[in-house]
């Protein structure tokens, strides 16, 4: 028989024969005392048991984490569901329209603790047409708006919406987002968020939450459009 025609065993087939074989340890129990391996702690020898019971610690110790993690991130948005409940209950608690976009401004800024906001409105019914929130909006910015199928997030690169802020200058990151009425691909004004914080409003966050805040803020301030 030519022995060099018989493939080595390899450490592959020692694993799916120990798989297979469940019985094997059963058979040499010995080996389980006998097996050291090297542990992570020290770079100690440590019997097959204790290497086991330390991965099986590690696992814990990871699942610990995550549910730790799922806790705080789940305390996060119940704050934020809280604040989000807030700012909607001050919009529906505004009687006069004309309030609305200065109410809007100051419960974002208060609840959710925005350094600077700031919302212009325009296509506006007559009797709103002569205020502050009103005026100001180029041709460019309306168009602008209107082409953002989402919020923009990022630096300010002196965009002319950022004009609207009390200080400009100091707006190191902004939100941009469109107000639409329902379904219209037309804006019909804009809501600014900024940020001195470079990271606020970071070009690579979500926007669900800004979507959101968008929806709600057109869905009040549609009072202001003719009817």
């Amino acid at each position: 028989m030519n022995t060099n025609s018989i493939p080595p065993i390899t450490e592959d087939d020692i694993a799916n024969y120990l798989a297979n074989t469940p019985d094997f340890f059963e058979r040499h129990a010995s080996l389980l005392a006998a097996v050291q391996l090297t542990s992570p702690h020290g770079h100690r020898a440590v019997s097959l048991q204790e290497r086991q019971a330390e991965m099986l610690r590690e696992k814990i110790k990871g699942l610990e984490l995550k549910a730790a993690e799922m806790i705080r991130n789940g305390h996060e948005n119940t704050t934020i569901a809280d604040k989000l409940q807030l700012w909607t209950r001050a919009l529906l608690l505004t009687r006069e329209p004309v309030d609305l976009p200065v109410v809007a401004v100051r419960e974002i800024a208060n609840q959710f603790m925005v350094p600077q906001v700031a919302i212009k409105v325009w296509g506006v019914a007559p009797a709103f047409e002569d205020q502050l929130f009103a005026q100001g909006a180029s041709d460019d910015v309306k168009a602008f708006a209107s082409s953002l199928t989402r919020p923009y997030c990022g630096a300010n690169p002196g965009l002319e919406a950022a004009g609207w802020l009390d200080d400009p200058s100091s707006a190191a990151s902004l939100a941009l987002i469109p107000l639409r009425a329902g379904i219209s691909p037309q804006a019909f004004g804009m809501l600014v968020l900024a940020s001195a914080d470079p990271q606020r409003f970071a070009s690579d966050m979500g926007t669900d939450f800004l979507e959101r805040i968008g929806e709600i803020t057109s869905a009040a301030l549609s009072r202001l459009r003719p009817e």
